[in-house]
């Protein structure tokens, strides 16, 4: 398991972001909850306590990400990215 984050996900019923979000919470064997907000609306009410109307919502130690967004999620868990890295020097062969 990938560090000490605490990691909510309020997902909706036929959401393929929301199933984008867990698979790659799964794949980088990131522990996380799960409140689906169509078979418990007492999740619906809590997330729209928070402002947020739509899902995809995930909360990570409280920081709040909106959508599929595979680079803040990252960022936020502390996965290095390569992809994303920038150096100072680059290297021509």
């Amino acid at each position: 398991m990938l560090g000490n984050s605490n990691v909510v996900v309020y997902t909706s019923r036929d959401c393929s972001y929301c199933e984008k979000v867990l698979d790659k919470l799964t794949e980088w064997d990131v522990e996380y909850e799960e409140r689906n907000v169509s078979e418990d609306r007492s999740h619906f009410r809590e997330l729209q306590s928070m402002s947020v109307y739509g899902t995809p919502a995930t909360f990570i130690n409280g920081e709040k990400i909106l959508g599929y967004q595979e680079r803040k999620l990252k960022q936020s868990l502390g996965i290095r990215d390569d992809r994303f890295i920038q150096t100072d020097s680059m290297n021509f062969s």
